[in-house]
């Protein structure tokens, strides 16, 4: 990998050579039941899916806490190497084994030194799918300031030649005389100096971007939200008749779109962001501060919701935490849920007398419960389908107007005339 440190890191494309196969290991814990593990395992199966891997098989295990040094415990390490080893012998080669939590440095030498394959965590997995889905110099540069973030802890688990010398004692070459230092250190120094670098980088962007905010005065601006792979992207095509790139897949989105939008007259600006998911890694929340700032500086919050889901309210769950830690959880908002042509249900039967939930539902009996409350505040749609479209356009222009009215009182007195004028 050593390669890799001249400003474009290796070991972040690791699933980029054709399709790959993949076990996927997590806990069972106190906090999170077999019930959520499962649901969590789903969807890093549709990460892998989405970087490339396809997964041949899960482990789960019972702990408290993942042990400190192993992650999982040591028996069911030697469990999923014999796994390996039988499909080996085989000729099924195991490529990697992905886990669904962030894993330290220490526990993955040790987890690679018992498996023999490679070991990759959620959170690299994350940065391998950003890293393929960024287009623009400001994602790639977002996306390896994040990369090195994450590199530069585990950078003693990476290398095998930690203690050659860079410079010899006494007898050096001329400009190497002295005691070294070590190749450790040379590739901290060299990750730390990157990162001030695409730091420095990232704020001429960022002041790029916050220029370009300030000349769209005298419109009201509307950000779509969400969990990712909720059809922000379709929706934003949808009310903009613009071509947005949308797919069935995590973090099809990277890259901030910003549309002018037009109902019955009233313009806005829509912005596409992209989606958010459940242990999103800190160094990329960090990293893509300018682009969340499209969030933080929206007027409007369009809070789009996948409602064929079955763990959809954990999703809101998690989208309204990570808008509480950006500062935006005060901010106007209306929910969009979406997918209603996708939703499914299971009648209960007669005598089953287990509560009611998303799954054993009809559609309109769910939004009788907590939706409910939400009044006017809420619209069903389908994207696809094009299923409610008018109603959500009608529902985006009441609450912009309102909106428009507060901050540009001027604008809508020349609205109102220009309506008496073009009825």
């Amino acid at each position: 990998m050593q390669e890799g440190l001249d400003g474009t890191p290796k070991g972040f494309d690791l699933l980029r050579q054709g399709p790959e196969t993949a076990i996927l290991i997590a806990l069972i814990t106190p906090r999170q039941d077999e019930r959520k593990t499962n649901e969590y395992l789903d969807e890093l199966e549709f990460l892998a899916e989405t970087a490339g891997a396809q997964t041949v098989r899960r482990f789960t295990q019972r702990l408290d806490a993942p042990l400190s040094a192993t992650y999982v415990g040591k028996g069911k390490l030697q469990e999923i190497r014999s796994y390996i080893e039988a499909e080996e012998e085989a000729e099924r080669e195991i490529d990697m084994a992905i886990f669904d939590d962030e894993l330290s440095a220490k526990q993955l030498r040790n987890i690679e030194e018992e498996l023999k394959i490679k070991i990759l965590d959620r959170t690299s997995l994350i940065l391998d799918i950003f890293a393929m889905r960024a287009q623009t110099a400001s994602a790639k540069t977002q996306v390896e300031l994040a990369q090195h973030k994450y590199m530069l802890p585990r950078l003693q688990r990476m290398w095998t030649h930690l203690e050659r010398q860079g410079g010899g004692g006494g007898k050096g070459g001329v400009g190497l005389r002295g005691p070294g230092e070590t190749q450790l250190e040379m590739d901290r120094r060299i990750i730390l100096q990157r990162i001030s670098l695409l730091k420095q980088r990232l704020q001429d962007i960022d002041q790029q971007k916050v220029t370009q905010r300030s000349n769209r005065t005298g419109m009201v601006r509307v950000a779509l939200v969400g969990y990712t792979n909720v059809g922000k992207s379709t929706l934003m095509n949808l009310l903009s008749k613009s071509e947005v790139f949308a797919e069935n897949k995590l973090f099809a989105t990277l890259d901030t779109t910003v549309r002018k939008v037009v109902v019955d007259n009233l313009p806005f600006l829509l912005t596409d962001t992209v989606g958010f998911i459940r242990k999103l890694p800190t160094m990329l929340v960090d990293s893509f501060k300018s682009t969340l700032d499209e969030v933080r500086e929206a007027d409007l919050l369009a809070h789009v919701v996948d409602i064929s889901h079955p763990d959809f309210e954990s999703q809101i769950s998690v989208v309204e935490q990570t808008l509480k830690e950006l500062g935006c959880a005060d901010k106007p908002s209306m929910m969009v849920f979406n997918k209603v042509d996708a939703y499914t249900w299971t009648p209960q039967a007669a005598n089953d007398l287990s509560p009611a939930t998303r799954e054993n539902i009809p559609l309109s009996q769910l939004k009788q419960t907590w939706m409910a409350r939400l009044n006017d505040n809420c619209v069903f749609v389908s994207a696809k389908e094009r299923t409610n479209i008018e109603e959500l356009k009608q529902m985006l222009y009441a609450r912009v107007r309102e909106l428009h009215v507060q901050k540009y009182p001027y604008n809508d007195f020349l609205y109102q005339h220009y309506e008496e004028d073009n009825p």
